[in-house]
């Protein structure tokens, strides 16, 4: 007892001594922006490319917010030389006079605290994509320098920061005629901060800025990039809103109908907007927007379009006697194949899962959704039977086909994700079950595959040899699909399912790399699982895990020193810069079957020399028309494609 005693004694002394350290002054405040500073991911995602362009994006949200309470009609947004860039729109202008709750002038309250906005229920803006109003201050905060200029009233006022801190009061700058109102913001962002890159992909930058002039009908965007010699400005301005959208991404595809279906309505305040066209391929490609924010997660209204395009569908084909059983209805999966749909609400009061926005939460979008759409295209099938029975026979096609295919599935199909009994005999696996270190490596030809088992790290490091060029997914239905030996073993070796049923927590790897010969054929084949991750395992593409190896096209051995080289100019830049002797020796690598397996270790496996591009999701949309384009049914887009680019093509291996 005396023991325990002296025991709890201690215990207490120590919790004394430990909590007289546990103060006041060990609580950290971080004043102003200085949070946003310390950890910028929490609000921008990452300090990555794809964080980069946030801040273009919070900034243009802004503008667009204008648009939607009814006073911008145009956004101007420009890459200047020195690598800033400004954006300006013909909205109201930020208010200038001073905030009650910090004594500053509204422009600098905006800029300098977080969550200070037009948007929290004080009457600004009814609808609003930037709800958190966290937009304006953390740009500034992540950037090195930024000004504002705003003109409203007859004046024009500017005032300018430095790393989130005002440099220059606000002031009056000069007079502007009393019509013209607008806010122009122009920012660097901070290399302190983005240290991987502060350069914008204007390709990145293009292909939002065109999205959003689809989703806003009538509003005229400009990209205008001076970092080239010859800067020209594209113009984005679409009347027909997102019914054209959907026409640019069936622009290289066979359709059923012509005319995309559009539907626009209004339920409890929630503006609906959906644009539908079928083709007669197999891709579905179905994108959800909530007051302009790209829902890749879909949510609410994206379910509520599901039910009421499954159930409009069935109604009609029993009403038109297509179905006779009454307990006969198409699943949902088969009557969306083939389908490009836009779907867009604008909710005066979103909530979205994190400050990403990737997935929309209100009930009553469902429900808007839903109303909205079902009613208008029950109307147009009945009006339009001959359309109505083409979309019913098509999904009567797709449903036989994944009937068909329900066996192939259950083979691929894997128990858990990690079980090895059931992996493919020709992949030579790796000794970790950490999928964070775990790579596989997809190889062109059984040569090279051979290489590259024998020089692999095999802890983390799984090789998969597939067999010439597998099935173009983009042409095939999803019997053809699984009846593919080569897509079979992959699927199975990756443990993620696919399509509907993939499940990324299963990856079995963290990076999947592909890796073929740097010729044509190589290429031809890159693209071909390209196609397949981005149709049936877009997820993986999505968190960054699909990664493509770049092997060197020359060795150049001169006594003991060797160099590999990618390009013919590398080659001749480099052979130029050498002594004369000895006499260097230059190997062209045709394939990667020609490298033994040090040399395929080296440079293309080893970490800590190789080059891998990952394949970014900022692409993918391109990359999709891309596909569709060079890899699908309609053969005169593609010759139109190659008779225009033939011309640049310089080192064509015959």
């Amino acid at each position: 007892m005396a023991d325990n005693k002296k025991e709890n004694l201690a215990k207490d002394k120590k919790y004394e001594k430990e909590a007289d350290k546990y103060n006041a002054s060990q609580i950290q405040v971080l004043g102003g922006l200085e949070a946003v500073r310390k950890r910028p991911g929490m609000y921008i995602g990452s300090t990555s490319s794809q964080g980069l362009h946030h801040l273009v994006w919070e900034v243009i949200d802004n503008s667009i917010d204008e648009r939607l309470a009814g006073f911008a009609s145009k956004i101007e947004v420009t890459v200047n030389a020195d690598g800033s860039v400004t954006a300006q729109d013909d909205g109201r202008g930020i208010p200038v006079d001073i905030q009650k709750k910090t004594g500053r002038p509204a422009l600098e309250t905006v800029f300098t605290v977080l969550h200070a906005g037009g948007k929290f229920g004080g009457g600004g803006y009814k609808v609003s994509g930037g709800l958190h109003g966290v937009g304006a201050s953390v740009v500034n905060a992540l950037s090195s320098h930024l000004d504002v200029t705003t003109m409203r009233d007859g004046k024009k006022y500017f005032i300018d920061f430095d790393r989130g801190r005002v440099r220059d009061q606000m002031k009056v700058v000069g007079d502007v005629p009393l019509n013209e109102h607008g806010t122009i913001v122009h920012f660097y962002p901070d290399p302190d901060i983005f240290t991987e890159t502060t350069s914008f992909d204007d390709k990145v930058l293009k292909t939002r800025i065109r999205e959003l002039a689809f989703l806003n009908k009538g509003l005229k965007l400009t990209f205008t990039d001076k970092r080239k010699d010859s800067a020209e400005t594209d113009v984005y301005h679409y009347e027909g809103g997102i019914k054209e959208y959907v026409s640019f991404l069936n622009r290289n595809s066979k359709v059923l109908f012509d005319e995309p279906i559009y539907v626009e309505g209004n339920y409890n305040g929630i503006n609906v907007e959906v644009a539908l066209q079928y083709t007669t391929g197999y891709k579905t490609t179905l994108m959800t927007f909530a007051n302009n924010i790209h829902t890749y997660e879909g949510g609410t209204h994206e379910a509520g379009f599901k039910t009421a395009l499954t159930r409009v569908v069935n109604d009609y084909a029993h009403k038109a006697k297509i179905l006779k059983d009454k307990d006969d209805n198409l699943s949902g999966e088969d009557i969306r194949e083939g389908m490009t749909a836009v779907v867009s609400v604008k909710h005066p009061d979103p909530q979205f899962e994190g400050q990403t926005k990737t997935k929309l939460g209100n009930s009553d979008a469902r429900t808007a959704v839903d109303k909205a759409f079902s009613e208008t295209f029950s109307h147009f099938l009945m009006e339009n039977p001959k359309v109505g029975r083409k979309i019913v026979e098509k999904s009567q096609l797709a449903e036989r086909a994944r009937t068909a295919a329900k066996r192939a599935r259950e083979v691929t199909r894997k128990k858990s994700g990690l079980e090895i009994a059931n992996l493919p005999g020709k992949l030579a696996d790796n000794t970790s079950n950490d999928p964070n270190i775990s790579e596989l490596f997809v190889v062109e030809g059984n040569s090279a595959g051979g290489s590259a088992k024998q020089g692999r790290s095999r802890l983390t490091q799984a090789i998969l040899p597939i067999r010439g060029k597998i099935l173009n997914v983009e042409k095939a239905s999803m019997d053809r699909i699984l009846a593919n030996q080569e897509i079979r073993s992959l699927f199975t070796a990756l443990g993620t399912g696919f399509g509907a049923d993939f499940d990324i927590t299963k990856a079995r790897y963290h990076k999947l790399i592909i890796m073929t010969d740097a010729d044509v054929d190589g290429a031809h084949i890159r693209t071909l699982l390209l196609t397949l991750f981005y149709n049936y395992m877009r997820p993986m593409i999505k968190k960054g895990y699909v990664y493509i190896a770049r092997p060197p096209l020359y060795q150049v051995r001169q006594g003991k020193i060797v160099k590999y080289l990618d390009t013919d100019d590398e080659l001749h830049d480099y052979l130029g810069s050498l002594q004369p002797s000895p006499k260097p020796t230059v190997q062209r690598y045709k394939g990667l079957g020609e490298m033994d397996p040090s040399q395929l270790w080296e440079t293309t496996m080893n970490p800590e020399n190789r080059r891998l591009d990952r394949v970014s999701p900022e692409y993918a949309q391109d990359a999709d028309q891309v596909f569709e384009l060079l890899m699908g049914n309609e053969v005169a887009p593609r010759r139109n494609f190659i008779e225009k680019n033939a011309k640049y093509v310089e080192n064509l291996d015959a």
